[in-house]
């Protein structure tokens, strides 16, 4: 149990503190919950100078819940492409549908009924209803992890179910009632600005004179992270089948990886498969047809979160005439002048850029 004093003392410090070094972000230039909801889910796993371009075009082009709710897959997506992580956008899409439908297209104030809403977990629900509702939810992202541990001196690894029940425990017994919204975002602010990763500047920080680790000189041991494994590598294959200046894309599942996004169709390299041998047994299991495999396009690498590839895309030729969607949800055989109209993760959207360099140019 946290003392009152130490409470009092803990937000008056720090709310002076962000009085005077919050950043003028766009999102915080509104009261509007559903900005603010969006705003929440864009900073997920991404960088706020990332974010900031991304959520002004997207304010621009779903000003209000009701626009994006009335938008197809396919033109959300393309607003999000680039920011990663889709599965971000698809929940966001359905949970604003289910909020038009069941809620009369007013986000819920309650953090519990939030939380029951697609791609909204305990801290997002925390933040809005902080925020945009002023209620008394706690938050708990990397930032204010950071800054428990350090402040507390918590030495249980980060990811542990009793790591996150104290941390959980410490942010609902500091939590602000008089102004909820404005003490979260000060705790955020704080780990992205002084209390960072790596290098925390101490010396700039409000609360370095009651700050555990820094006294006792132990602030970069914390917080302590479990060891990581080394993330796995695959050789991933990719068809690009073109015929009279178009060229064949697939639209990948709505759950999953990439989820409703527009892909050269192909796949992983199992043991003892040629990359040939790979991409004819892909597109043969993917939509029951056959290929002629031509020159290499190029070669692609990018990492995930949980893995890395390395992807070789192969210029091809379609030898049946009839698909048969057996994984993908659609399939089209796309103008090269309208690829910047079908939504694609990175790779993808790197292919179609050579190949509106390499046909466009020739017309």
């Amino acid at each position: 149990m946290i003392d009152k004093r130490t409470n009092q003392r803990f937000s008056n410090l720090l709310l002076e503190w962000y009085k005077e070094n919050a950043r003028n972000l766009p999102w915080r230039r509104t009261t509007d919950p559903y900005q603010i909801w969006v705003s929440e889910i864009m900073l997920q796993q991404t960088r706020v100078e990332t974010v900031i371009p991304y959520y002004q075009r997207w304010m621009d082009r779903f000003p209000t819940l009701k626009d994006l709710a009335q938008a197809g897959q396919d033109e959300m997506l393309s607003c999000w492409e680039g920011l990663g992580y889709y599965r971000r956008a698809n929940n966001l899409h359905q949970a604003v549908k289910e909020v038009v439908s069941n809620y009369g297209g007013n986000l819920p104030t309650d953090p519990e009924i939030l939380q029951q809403l697609p791609g909204i977990g305990r801290y997002t629900a925390g933040a809005i209803s902080s925020i945009a509702f002023n209620q008394p939810a706690p938050v708990l992202d990397g930032n204010v992890r950071r800054v428990f541990t350090r402040y507390f001196n918590i030495s249980t690894p980060l990811g542990t179910t009793e790591s996150e029940k104290e941390l959980w425990k410490i942010a609902e017994e500091l939590i602000y009632p008089e102004d909820p919204g404005t003490f979260n975002q000060a705790l955020m602010e704080l780990g992205a600005l002084v209390c960072m990763a790596r290098n925390p500047l101490c010396q700039k920080c409000p609360l370095e004179v009651d700050c555990a680790a820094r006294l006792l000189g132990i602030q970069e041991l914390r917080p302590v992270r479990k060891a990581k494994s080394p993330l796995p590598h695959y050789q991933v294959t990719a068809a690009v089948c073109l015929t009279n200046n178009r060229v064949l894309l697939a639209k990948r599942p709505l759950k999953g990886l990439l989820g409703g996004m527009w892909e050269y169709p192909g796949g992983k390299q199992e043991e003892g498969e040629t990359l040939e041998e790979t991409l004819n047994r892909e597109i043969l299991e993917e939509l029951s047809a056959e290929i002629d495999l031509g020159e290499l396009l190029g070669i692609y690498m990018h990492a995930y979160t949980h893995y890395k590839l390395t992807l070789h895309a192969f210029q091809c030729r379609l030898k049946t005439k009839n698909l048969v969607l057996n994984y993908h949800t659609d399939a089209a055989w796309v103008k090269i002048s309208s690829l910047a109209d079908y939504p694609m993760g990175k790779i993808d959207r790197q292919i179609s850029q050579l190949l509106e360099k390499t046909y466009l140019n020739q017309s």
